[in-house]
C-alpha cells in the first residue's frame, strides 16, 4: 500500500513510511516483546466463480505483538490520521475480517511527538474508549457552535505495554 509515504528501510525491514518506522524505533523495536512486521494474514482463501478462480483476501498489518506466552497481545495498523480520509472503507473492511477470523482488532495508531492516538474501528458502541476533549494546535479545547466540547474517541499511550482486553473486556 502506498497512499501517502515513500517505503523507508530501517534495519532488515522494509517500511510503507517514514511515520510507520519511527513508530516501530519508539514503541515496538526495544519494547522486549517479540513481534512481526507486515505479517500476511490471509482472511478469505481463493475460491471457484463462474468457472473461475476468484482470488482471496490477505491483511499485512504493519506490526504484530506477541505476549510471553506466544499470544497476540496487539494488531497495531500506523496511519497518519483517525478519520475518514486516513482510514479508507478498504481498510475497515480488512480490519472487521480480520476481527471475525481472529476474534482480536485492529488497532490502528498514529504516532505522535511522545506518545501515539490509538482507536479501534467496527464497533457499535463508539463508547467502548475513553471520550477525549479534542484540543486545537494552540492547546484550547475546540468547542461546538453551541458551546460544547468536541470529542474523540481514542486511547492515548506512552509505551505498548498496556492490555487490549482492558478497553474491550474479555
Amino acid at each position: 500500500m502506498k497512499h501517502f509515504g515513500h517505503k523507508v528501510h530501517y534495519k532488515d525491514w522494509d517500511f510503507d513510511s517514514r511515520k510507520e518506522r519511527d513508530f516501530f524505533i519508539r514503541f515496538i523495536e526495544d519494547s522486549g516483546k517479540r513481534f512481526d512486521v507486515h505479517k500476511s494474514f490471509r482472511l478469505v482463501d481463493k475460491f471457484p466463480l463462474g468457472g473461475y478462480n476468484h482470488r482471496g483476501l490477505t491483511y499485512s498489518p504493519d506490526f504484530v505483538v506477541y505476549g510471553s506466552d506466544g499470544s497476540i497481545e496487539h494488531v497495531y495498523d500506523v496511519k497518519s490520521g483517525i478519520n475518514q480520509k486516513a482510514v479508507d472503507t478498504a481498510a475497515k473492511i480488512r480490519f472487521t475480517l480480520f476481527s471475525l477470523k481472529t476474534g482480536l482488532p485492529v488497532e490502528v495508531v498514529v504516532p505522535r511527538v511522545h506518545d501515539f492516538k490509538m482507536k479501534l474501528f467496527g464497533f457499535t458502541n463508539s463508547q467502548i474508549q475513553t471520550a477525549h476533549a479534542h484540543y486545537d494546535r494552540k492547546g484550547n479545547i475546540k468547542r461546538r457552535k453551541n458551546g460544547e466540547p468536541v470529542y474523540d474517541h481514542y486511547d492515548v499511550y506512552h509505551s505498548i505495554d498496556y492490555d487490549l482486553k482492558d478497553i474491550i473486556g474479555n
